[in-house]
């Protein structure tokens, strides 16, 4: 299933829900449907950040997170197979930016509404 991120502010974002739900579970949101509300926008991009360092400090914690986004194909190598997994940092940051511009001109970004 596909959330789509939605703020006044910025373009729509779109990902996967098995995408989104780290993030959103970081941020205590309902994948369903939700808002971040404009005074929550910097706690949430504080989390965020916070956590994208952390995947940076630790890649091999990142890659567990990741198990199921890239599965190896037949025929395709394990090393291949790695490089294609796409690490949490990627993942967050088209959510990250809209956070930042959400933030900075006052808006709410909502999801599932």
């Amino acid at each position: 299933m596909l959330i789509a991120f939605k703020s006044k502010s910025s373009p729509e974002v779109l990902m996967y829900q098995e995408h989104a739900q780290r993030i959103l579970d970081l941020l205590h949101k309902n994948p369903t449907r939700g808002v971040i509300t404009a005074a929550e926008a910097a706690q949430a991009l504080s989390v965020l950040e916070h956590e994208v360092a952390e995947t940076k400090l630790h890649p091999e914690n990142d890659v567990e997170h990741d198990v199921h986004a890239h599965e190896q194909e037949e025929g395709e190598t394990k090393e291949h197979a790695a490089a294609q997994r796409v690490g949490f940092s990627a993942r967050a940051y088209p959510l990250l930016e809209m956070l930042r511009t959400a933030k900075a001109e006052n808006e709410h970004i909502i999801w599932g509404i």
